[in-house]
């Protein structure tokens, strides 16, 4: 499986950014999406189940990020609103195996990984 993430950009603190994640093929798994800005380790940002019923975010993105999926397009989504500039980092999506797995904000649980896209706020 592969995934490719797109959609970053630069933009001021305030404005909003949807990214996405393409899968190459129709997967019944987990996807989620993390970031590791510059000097910092990788971190959790949101998850979604293969449905999309049922989503997890940290807490310094709820009510701001809204991540979704479009199973016909096998397609993830961040939505991003109302971006701080503590935002900025490279995002990266994740799928876990086996299908119809939980979520999980623990990255070394998941097994394919994108390339990343990077996302710099200004202030």
């Amino acid at each position: 499986v592969q995934l490719q993430a797109s959609g970053g950009g630069v933009v001021q603190a305030g404005d909003s950014l949807r990214l996405s994640c393409e899968l190459s093929r129709n997967i019944n798994s987990a996807v989620g999406w993390f970031r590791q800005a510059p000097g910092s380790g990788r971190e959790f940002v949101a998850a979604t189940t293969a449905s999309g019923r049922s989503t997890h975010y940290r807490d310094s993105v709820k009510g701001r990020f809204t991540i979704s999926r479009d199973n016909a397009k096998n397609t993830v989504y961040l939505q991003m609103n109302g971006l701080k500039v503590e935002d900025t980092a490279v995002y990266y999506c994740a799928a876990r195996m086996p299908e119809g797995i939980a979520i999980t904000p623990r990255d070394w649980e998941y097994d394919y990984w994108g390339q990343g896209t990077e996302v710099t706020v200004s202030s």
